[in-house]
């Protein structure tokens, strides 16, 4: 599965099956194999959110994804995500970027 395949069924999908592919993207895919499963969920509550603008295929939007970077940053701590989570939850999140 590459990230086409995952966008295409974000507009098409229930968010069940999307969160599925998107979890089986995050585990075969090396780049993202240090989110475990809370940092997954953390992508996937965020994605959750704007699923509405990504179903319709507006993606979301530059000052959103600043604003979720932002929150995640300040909340790190409590989060216990590291820098390398910080990074890889970015990456995820930029994919959806209108």
């Amino acid at each position: 599965m590459d990230i086409q395949e995952l966008l295409a069924s974000a507009k098409t999908q229930t968010f069940d099956r999307f969160a599925q592919k998107l979890n089986t993207l995050v585990r075969e895919n090396y780049r993202f194999s240090n989110l475990d499963e809370a940092n997954r969920k953390i992508v996937l509550d965020i994605i959750k959110k704007h699923l509405g603008d990504i179903h319709r295929g507006q993606g979301i939007s530059s000052v959103v994804l600043e604003r979720e970077s932002y929150n995640l940053y300040q909340n790190r701590e409590k989060l216990k995500l590291t820098e390398e989570d910080l990074k890889d939850i970015k990456e995820i999140l930029r994919l959806f970027k209108k």
